[in-house]
């Protein structure tokens, strides 16, 4: 139990990159990007290509980190320079790069047992910790941005972009910003992903939007009241919450094929959870009226 609680928490701290990159689309700018499902495995592709030629990890990370900014600058032009509706220009984005990531190296499943890693790079510290180390940073560094007038006017593109053009800025910068900074860290996600499990494969991405969505959703409804709990915050503990809770499951009995129906369910779960007691409310002041 400890030790699936251990692993729960280790990729827990995985998904909590993932989690704060969809944030920038999901919650600050309000679009349904589906290009994270290529740009987490193109993390993993670019990382294992980089250090099989002998780059450092660290190196490898930052080429995967680029790679992810490209690939969310492609969303940008499909969206906004060719007028595709965003969650199609994510779904070409996400189907281009599956054939990018098989071109990387030529197969779609890559062993990285004989190479190098960020974990290995330093055998005394546990996983856990050099995780927790580089999450808080994100974190730090994303909190920090959003107190800039960059970060301000980001914000200010989701939440008004005619607000935006009166201050004198472009929204489609804002968004163009907004979407190589998230595939930028779900590349970075998929990249620390593929450390961890030993291998980088194509179909590691299969989904990954709703791993990303639950873990914010479970965060937001859990903590949303909490004023002084952060967005990235609560989408680092909702992303822990998620996989321990998927993790239990696992290990109560379900099968690992079960996981994307848990996944589903609780999503669900999570989404209702502060809806029923509104719509009993409702309900409630409905019949008052009545009477």
């Amino acid at each position: 139990m400890v030790r699936v609680l251990m692993t729960s928490l280790e990729v827990g701290l995985i998904f909590a990159v993932l989690a704060m990159g969809v944030l920038f689309t999901f919650k600050i700018l309000d679009i349904a990007d589906l290009s994270v499902e290529g740009t987490f495995p193109l993390g993993a592709f670019v990382y294992s290509a980089l250090v099989m030629k002998g780059l450092h990890p660290y190196l490898g990370m930052f080429g995967a980190l680029v790679a992810g900014g490209v690939a969310g600058y492609l969303t940008f032009l499909l969206y906004r320079k060719l007028n595709i509706a965003a969650i199609l220009a994510g779904i070409l984005t996400m189907t281009i790069l599956y054939s990018v990531n098989l071109r990387i190296v030529g197969k779609a499943n890559i062993p990285l047992f004989d190479y190098g890693n960020v974990f290995s790079q330093v055998e005394a510290i546990p996983p856990v910790i050099i995780l927790g180390i580089l999450v808080i940073l994100i974190k730090a560094t994303m909190d920090w941005f959003f107190k800039t007038e960059m970060g301000y006017r980001l914000i200010v593109t989701g939440d008004n972009a005619t607000l935006l053009k009166n201050m004198g800025g472009k929204p489609d910068s804002y968004i163009c910003l907004g979407l190589i900074l998230s595939n930028a860290l779900v590349s970075l996600a998929g990249s620390l992903m593929a450390q961890y499990q030993g291998f980088a494969d194509a179909q590691m991405g299969a989904t990954i939007i709703v791993t990303a969505l639950a873990s914010i959703i479970i965060g937001e409804t859990l903590f949303s009241r909490i004023p002084w709990m952060k967005p990235s915050s609560r989408a680092i503990v909702g992303a822990v919450i998620y996989k321990i809770i998927s993790g239990m499951a696992i290990e109560l009995g379900l099968e690992p094929t079960d996981l994307k129906m848990i996944t589903a369910f609780i999503v669900i779960l999570f989404l209702s959870y502060d809806k029923v007691p509104r719509m009993k409310k409702i309900m409630g002041n409905k019949q008052e009226v009545q009477s």
